[in-house]
């Protein structure tokens, strides 16, 4: 009974949250997850240089999971019925992500109750159910969120106790299975299990027959998942392609760097106190108390702590949903500190659970508020009259990525130019990363100047599509393909109406704004505040 009412619990939760998502957080839950699934089952959709490069280093596995929902769309029909339509659309994948976020909270209980007792089940289920970040990311389509639940499933298999009975082996192999899902999630999970699986042989040393079958069962389930992820990358790219290997020598090549290089000290200093919120005095003290206490369990859970922390530090580019695996484990540490010496009825003291509630009304803001412009655009294309949807209809003067794409749309109208957008290509032809730039760091370098080279001196009022959309990775950041056609919308954030010369620019090539969304000061960086605008073209009369 209380298995069936936690699973309830958290499927309407994050479920819930995931279809009252309003905000953006990473451009890659839209361009690694739907984006090439959109693309697959309508043959249109924004593909990003992970996936066009001559060695692509991102797998199909983790996006082919929402191929299954646009394909039933498709050959229904439902895609195309107007506003059920497009609400199908965007909010069935949102319901699957959904669903699977639900899955760390369920396992998470299992493994409470499996390494620190069942008493601490209730606390660690609140503690995951009110975190901040799980709340901004957990259910959205990030493939760190799969994996997060995917590991934690994993480790609910993990023989804490040290005791190996007669289900011991099948527990194992479960482990192995769900680990490997993780890892062909994302390849880096590894780092978790290189620090696990060792110890776990180290446990089994007195135990040789079950220490050679775990050893079988490693390379049987491992070999065979490289093995289905190179098969099913080979169909997708139509030549032989093992994308672990690429993304791990494109990373080594430092290209990771050019989306940012954060000090040593960044998981420590940031990652962790955003991850734990109101939680991390608790986790803090949990930790200090597993330094001292006997319990193996827990010194292994933190080990694994360390370990994964200490590796992603060696790294250059740093992200907080990075270690997104990792917050599990750090609740269970938190429940623990959080029942000590505790002699109340209830599991929590009053002003402890009051400090952790602290991240309600803050998780509602970053959910349905903040940042909201970028998916509110989103409407208003959709909602283009028919009769406008024909050549050039869109123009996207942002930094490349502040929107979801096509799949957010559905309009084949838009594809193969209707649509185009600044891009943000890597150096991958080796190129100096202190002088490198993109094309979005050439736009805003100098709008004003971008528009006068890159565009007709008149608007064309047939509107002829853009003859390159995108940007094509590896080109040259001064090639002439970056040319423009003046689309029938512009849309734009506000901070580039105030930039010198754009807004007058504008109006004089006949275009006004006709709407407008979010608040000025929201935006991760100078060039994304100001709300987001939509310029028209009016012809005058």
């Amino acid at each position: 009974m209380l298995f069936l009412t936690t699973t309830v619990l958290a499927l309407f939760i994050r479920i819930f949250i995931a279809l009252c998502t309003r905000t953006v957080f990473q451009p890659d839950e839209y361009f690694q997850a739907l984006e090439p699934a959109h693309h697959i089952v309508f043959g249109y959709g924004h593909l990003t240089w992970e996936w066009l490069s001559p060695q692509p280093i991102r797998s199909i596995v983790y996006p082919a999971l929402n191929v299954p929902i646009y394909w039933i769309l498709k050959q229904t029909g439902v895609d195309s019925y107007g506003r059920l339509g497009d609400f199908l659309m965007v909010n069935s994948p949102r319901v699957l992500h959904g669903s699977f976020a639900a899955l760390t909270d369920i396992w998470l209980c299992k493994l409470t109750r499996r390494t620190i007792g069942g008493r601490y089940v209730s606390s660690v289920l609140l503690l995951s159910l009110t975190s901040l970040f799980h709340a901004l990311s957990l259910s959205r389509s990030l493939s760190n969120s799969l994996e997060t639940s995917l590991t934690t499933i994993a480790l609910t298999y993990y023989p804490w106790n040290g005791f190996f009975a007669a289900q011991t082996r099948s527990d194992i192999q479960k482990m192995l299975f769900f680990a490997a899902m993780a890892c062909s999630v994302r390849i880096t999970n590894a780092i978790i299990w290189a620090f696990l699986l060792p110890s776990l042989f180290w446990k089994m040393r007195s135990n040789s027959k079950l220490l050679i079958m775990c050893c079988f069962d490693i390379v049987i389930i491992g070999g065979t998942t490289l093995g289905i992820i190179f098969v099913l990358d080979t169909i997708y790219y139509a030549q032989p392609t093992f994308t672990p290997f690429s993304f791990l020598i494109t990373n080594l090549s430092g290209v990771s760097l050019f989306y940012g290089n954060s000090p040593w000290h960044y998981y420590l200093s940031q990652a962790l106190p955003i991850l734990c919120t109101t939680s991390l005095p608790f986790v803090l003290d949990g930790i200090w108390s597993t330094l001292y206490c006997g319990n193996p369990a827990l010194q292994t859970l933190l080990g694994v702590i360390v370990w994964t922390i200490g590796v992603y530090s060696l790294a250059g580019h740093k992200e907080w949903r990075f270690i997104h695996p990792l917050l599990p484990m750090l609740h269970i540490l938190a429940a623990k500190s959080l029942e000590k010496s505790n002699t109340q009825r209830i599991p929590i003291r009053r002003a402890f659970l009051g400090l952790l509630l602290v991240t309600l009304p803050i998780s509602a803001w970053i959910v349905f508020v903040h940042c909201s412009g970028p998916l509110s655009v989103m409407s208003y294309i959709r909602n283009i009259p028919e009769n406008e949807l024909h050549g050039g209809v869109v123009g996207f003067l942002m930094p490349c990525h502040s929107t979801p794409g096509h799949a957010y749309l559905h309009r084949p109208q838009l594809a193969n130019g209707g649509l185009w957008a600044l891009g943000c290509e890597p150096p991958l032809n080796n190129q100096n990363l202190s002088s490198y730039r993109d094309q979005t760091n050439i736009f805003f370098a100098n709008p004003h100047q971008y528009l006068l080279d890159r565009f007709p001196n008149r608007v064309n009022p047939a509107f002829p599509k853009s003859p390159h959309p995108a940007s094509i990775p590896g080109q040259s950041t001064f090639d002439d393909a970056w040319r423009h056609e003046w689309p029938r919308y512009l849309a734009c954030f506000g901070a580039l109406l105030d930039e010198p010369g754009v807004r007058e620019h504008l109006l004089g090539r006949g275009y006004e704004e006709v709407w407008k969304s979010g608040r000025s000061w929201e935006g991760d960086s100078d060039t994304r505040k100001g709300g987001v605008r939509i310029w028209k073209w009016r012809e005058k009369s």
